[in-house]
């Protein structure tokens, strides 16, 4: 079965320059969609794919966000495609957490979110209907030990796309969440403590000590795992679908 719903059409994705959202970017665009890439002023110095649109954004400004929205309207026609794949991670325990990485995170991951997702949703309502996705994390349903603010984040950021999906179901909007478990990013790789293979290996076998399960699948994901569920959720395919928190985690959290 090949997926439909993005021929033509005007998608927008953040966090486009690199690990998912990349390859959300590039999978769009095969499909045939129009695409706005859009990442921080930094990320977008990575060459990004042909034909996608760059453009800078930093998604704790709301205003920032509605002007992206419009201007991409203008350009390209009525938006019916959005992703929303930026985020950022803070390690540590939450007792010595500075204040200043706290409101990192919240502003990126849970404010951003909040900040994308409606005016997204606000311009597919306008549009008679549409389809968006955040990526959200496997974090949100299970506590992790150095993670908490990142947890929290994206635990809130899942339910607040819920919430709006509930509002915009009857203006023909479908809001989801794709929850990815551990992949291969350099956010995931990042964390190691173990180079190469190691760190992969000690990932995907878990930890007793930090109440962490391993990876019964026996692999990470790839960013082209993700951003496959992201176009299933986007595509005509799952048109009676939404309000959905879709775990892409090779059944690390154990959980449906």
């Amino acid at each position: 079965m090949r997926l439909s719903g993005f021929e033509g059409h005007l998608a927008i994705v953040t966090g486009a320059a690199g690990g998912i959202g990349l390859a959300v970017t590039r999978a769009l665009l095969d499909a045939g969609a129009t695409v706005v890439a859009t990442d921080t002023a930094a990320a977008l110095a990575a060459p990004l794919p042909k034909g996608a649109i760059p453009r800078a954004l930093d998604v704790r400004d709301g205003a920032a966000v509605e002007a992206l929205v419009a201007e991409a309207e203008a350009a390209h026609g009525p938006l019916k495609l959005g992703v929303h794949a930026a985020g950022v991670l803070a390690i540590g325990p939450l007792v010595d957490l500075p204040q200043t990485e706290w409101d990192r995170v919240i502003g990126t991951n849970l404010t951003g979110t909040f900040n994308v997702t409606r005016t997204f949703g606000r311009a597919m309502a306008g549009n008679g209907g549409g389809a968006l996705v955040a990526v959200s994390s496997n974090a949100a349903g299970i506590p992790r030990q150095n993670m908490g603010a990142y947890a929290a984040s994206k635990a809130a950021a899942t339910m607040l796309v819920r919430c709006l999906g509930l509002e915009l179901a009857g203006s023909g909007v479908r809001c989801n969440i794709v929850a990815p478990g551990s992949t291969l990013t350099p956010m995931q790789t990042g964390m190691w403590t173990e180079d190469g293979g190691a760190g992969e290996r000690a990932v995907i076998e878990g930890s007793l000590n930090a109440y962490r399960t391993g990876i019964p699948l026996k692999k990470l994901a790839t960013p082209e795992d993700i951003a496959g569920a992201v176009m299933y959720l986007l595509s005509d395919q799952a048109g009676h679908v939404t309000m959905a928190d879709l775990y892409v985690d090779g059944g690390a959290t154990l959980r449906a």
